[in-house]
């Protein structure tokens, strides 16, 4: 099984998304499964992870009401208030019984404070994952969150958790460091896997990519987590910044197609099945 393990979907009448605007006027709109289902069919992808995309209940809820309707949505990964960890108790033990749940994310890259994983709030919530095994997304766009890590594995030893985007390396620019130094730091916990996903410039004009620009960094990530802690994710919506659904994908199945088949397999769908507990 083929498995997009990061895209995103959202209805603007559903719940607030603050970070979307008319500045993003090709994705400020309603992004539903509907549109992007042909796009995994082109890309021959069988099965998705949803990931959040709104630090808001009601996204959440939104989300795994997609998965019961369109059974090719096999995990969601929402939100709960980690920062309030009562409630967040109170709703993950909610979320659990729902069959589609399969972990959590919060958009630290919109907290002011870089350092908002190690408030004691915050980690009395992680905590709560840790306990309840259950995984965590770190959108680690900015250099300090994925500084954070190591620390945060010590404070956390039983918290599993996954790097988006593996942490947006300097796509299109001559700066490894400190992404590397930082990266590799990161990959010392075992318990720490990575999504081959968002491997676009942050910077300027987001299409201006090629596989020779993102195939450097893929390898240095197989180097650190090997495939067995490596998943591919398409970033949709995000991805038609860049090219669209299958330009994305393809950049990602071309950079690792001189792996053997069980490499690849695992980072097409094994890993991502195994993180996620899709399956026995």
């Amino acid at each position: 099984m083929i498995i997009d393990a990061h895209h995103h979907l959202w209805n603007l009448d559903r719940a607030p998304y603050p970070w979307l605007g008319d500045h993003l006027p090709t994705i400020n709109r309603s992004m539903e499964f509907t549109e992007l289902e042909p796009l995994i069919d082109g890309a021959g992808v069988d099965l998705t992870i949803v990931v959040q995309g709104s630090d808001f209940a009601a996204d959440t809820e939104y989300l795994l009401e997609q998965a019961l309707r369109h059974p090719r949505i096999v995990g969601v990964v929402g939100w709960v208030p980690l920062a309030r960890p009562d409630e967040a108790a109170a709703q993950l033990d909610a979320l659990m019984t729902h069959p589609a749940f399969r972990g959590v994310r919060h958009g630290i890259n919109f907290e002011a404070d870089a350092d908002w994983l190690l408030r004691p709030d915050v980690t009395e919530g992680l905590e709560l994952l840790a306990a309840r095994d259950i995984p965590f997304d770190i959108v680690s766009v900015r250099r300090r969150h994925l500084e954070l890590i190591p620390e945060l594995s010590e404070r956390h030893p039983d918290l599993r958790m996954v790097i988006d985007h593996l942490s947006k390396p300097p796509v299109k620019r001559d700066e490894w460091e400190p992404w590397r130094t930082n990266l590799a730091r990161a990959a010392e916990n075992p318990r720490v896997f990575a999504k081959v996903s968002g491997l676009f410039p942050s910077r300027g004009d987001m299409t201006e990519w090629t596989v020779d620009d993102v195939r450097p960094f893929v390898d240095y990530a197989l180097e650190l987590f090997g495939p067995e802690r490596l998943m591919a994710g398409s970033d949709w919506p995000i991805a038609n910044l860049a090219g669209g659904y299958g330009r994305v994908w393809r950049g990602i199945t071309d950079s690792i197609s001189d792996l053997p088949v069980s490499s690849r397999d695992a980072i097409l769908g094994g890993t991502a099945a195994r993180f996620y507990s899709l399956t026995d």
